[in-house]
């Protein structure tokens, strides 16, 4: 019987965690999480081109944001991008933090 308990329990915690993590995302968290991409991606295909990253944080620097977080966050993505030592596409290297966005802000609520 405590076995039984058990298991109901579990698949109630985990058809729990199921809906919250199929939870739709609002308007603004989609578009920070494509602009996000954006910017990796961005920094992916400055930094295979030969670009440093003193020049790409000039490049941000002088750049306009609409939101005051922007530039912060912009710089951050862009360093992480430079210390990593992949080499992927552009493209893969945008999907894959979009992805990884969206799957952040599921979880976080």
């Amino acid at each position: 019987m405590r076995r039984l308990g058990l298991t109901l329990a579990t698949l109630l915690l985990a058809a729990t965690a199921n809906s919250a993590m199929a939870r739709n995302l609002d308007r603004h968290e989609v578009q920070m999480c494509k602009w996000g991409a954006d910017v990796a991606r961005h920094a992916q295909q400055e930094k295979l081109s030969g670009v440093t990253l003193y020049s790409a944080r000039r490049k941000l620097a002088h750049q306009r944001f609409s939101q005051p977080w922007m530039r912060s966050m912009a710089m951050g993505i862009t360093e992480q991008t430079y210390h990593s030592r992949s080499r992927m596409r552009p493209a893969a290297v945008g999907k894959t933090y979009h992805e990884g966005c969206v799957r952040h802000e599921r979880a976080r609520r």
